[in-house]
């Protein structure tokens, strides 16, 4: 059996399961046969999830020896601020920043999107859906708008430079600022959950905001789920 009855692969729930057994501290996941007869499926189920672990970097197999789990980072401080930029709270902290595009679509304002851009509802929007990672792992995933009259070409421009503010740039704006930020707590949506790499039950803190250039004309709207369990969000005055 491949799908659970919620139309998840076995596989993928053993996966979750797996990651809360890691993160109790345990130094070494039980054999095969153990967690298949735990879990109730066949060794080839649980192999295919303790590779997926494997490649997020949770985990390291050693021949003859077993599973093992590798320690997690500390959280990563990332500053909230007027200028809060991606990149440099990822360098600040000697990591190694990078973002990769999910998907690009185009939506029409509803009236609070539009309100936060100072468009009309139903006017055409670009969306981003990007993911924030640091030294391979992924910490965060946004949505973000913009006017598709004003910034036309800002899905072609992230995707030349991986960078929102780059991208930005490019397309005409050197600077802007933080207008606000609401931030509330939440557990993981499921498709957030599979590309973060992290248990169904985990939880993100959202953080909702508005950027307006030096002209004080809003820019960018974003909805930004951080996940708690890798990053700790610091505000600053």
């Amino acid at each position: 059996m491949s799908q659970a009855s919620d139309g998840v692969a076995v596989w993928r729930r053993v996966a979750d399961q797996l990651r809360d057994l890691a993160a109790t501290g345990v130094e070494k996941l039980p054999v095969e046969s153990e967690l298949a007869a735990r879990f109730g499926v066949n060794r080839h189920t649980v192999r295919r999830a303790i590779a997926a672990l494997a490649a997020e970097g949770l985990v390291r197999s050693e021949r003859g020896r077993g599973t093992f789990v590798e320690p997690m980072p500390a959280r990563l401080v990332y500053p909230v601020g007027a200028r809060t930029r991606f990149t440099e709270n990822i360098s600040r902290e000697h990591r190694q920043p990078s973002g990769r595009l999910i998907q690009s679509t185009r939506e029409l304002a509803d009236a609070a999107r539009g309100a936060a851009l100072g468009l009309r509802p139903g006017a055409p929007l670009q969306r981003l859906d990007v993911m924030g990672v640091a030294d391979g792992v992924p910490l965060s995933l946004s949505s973000n708008w913009f006017s598709q009259k004003r910034f036309p070409t800002i899905v072609a421009a992230y995707a030349e430079t991986g960078s929102i503010t780059k991208a930005l740039r490019l397309c005409g704006v050197t600077d802007y600022r933080r207008h606000h930020t609401k931030l509330r707590a939440d557990r993981v949506a499921p498709q957030d959950a599979r590309h973060l790499a992290c248990a169904a039950d985990a939880i993100v803190m959202i953080a909702e905001t508005v950027n307006y250039d030096l002209d004080e004309r809003p820019i960018q709207a974003s909805q930004t789920r951080f996940l708690a369990e890798r990053v700790e969000l610091s505000f600053e005055a």
